[in-house]
């Protein structure tokens, strides 16, 4: 996917070719070390020219994880049957991908109806990316962390989202952002995003609730706080993972 830089060396051979010059003022170098031009005796001699002159190319520090938690496994079920009573698959639903060392996701959502006091829907997703160390585009932990900014932006962004309000999270990984918004449909919808980076890996754990017939509005503070506790579980599989 990505393309490794060529390293280059440069060589430098000399070879003292013996010439006959017919030319008044001109001679040739014997190749002995012992003669000299005509400029006053300086040696003819491309040993410093032949040295290296740039500095070593510093060793990218290896990448903290090299694999990735089984993202349906990644947030316990316990936890998935609390946030998502009535999931249509307990077990969640994976995304194809290529590599899933590198690139996994697994959701969930479910419709808890409760007769006449109406119903409520739940969706619960989880995106996980892991990025090597790369002699162009960086360490690991760096290409994370660019990642990271542009998960968070993107949540920030997110197209009919209102009320977008974004703050650092502790306690998730090296470091972490809450977003919280809404968005009217038929109903109101009350989406929480965490965002997380740990060491070379970034998680993106999007949560949301909404309403029907007449059921009270979900409480936009209890879903962030279980998008919270699903995200830091998220993060600790992906240490466990790499034990």
């Amino acid at each position: 996917m990505h393309r490794s830089a060529s390293r280059f060396t440069r060589v430098l051979a000399c070879a003292a070719v013996p010439v006959v010059l017919a030319v008044s003022g001109c001679s040739s170098d014997s190749g002995s070390g012992s003669g000299s031009d005509g400029d006053g005796g300086k040696q003819s001699g491309a040993s410093s020219a032949s040295s290296p002159s740039g500095k070593p190319t510093p060793t990218l520090e290896k990448a903290a994880f090299a694999k990735l938690p089984e993202p349906c496994k990644a947030i316990v079920q316990k936890t998935v049957d609390t946030l998502v009573p009535e999931a249509k698959d307990k077990d969640g639903t994976s995304a194809k991908s290529n590599d899933l060392t590198s690139r996994a996701t697994c959701s969930w959502n479910g419709l808890d109806e409760n007769g006449l006091k109406g119903s409520e829907y739940r969706w619960l997703a989880i995106s996980m990316a892991r990025y090597d160390s790369h002699e162009t585009l960086g360490s690991g932990n760096k290409r994370a962390a660019e990642q990271y900014a542009k998960q968070v932006e993107a949540a920030k962004t997110a197209e009919g989202a209102t009320g977008v309000k974004a703050e650092a999270a502790a306690g998730i990984g090296d470091e972490a952002t809450t977003i919280t918004s809404s968005a009217k449909k038929q109903v109101d919808f009350f989406n929480q995003t965490v965002v997380a980076r740990t060491e070379n890996v970034v998680i993106t754990l999007d949560y949301n609730g909404a309403s029907y017939e007449g059921m009270k509005a979900p409480d936009p503070a209890k879903l962030l706080q279980g998008a919270v506790a699903a995200a830091k579980e998220a993060a600790a599989s992906v240490a466990a993972a790499n034990k």
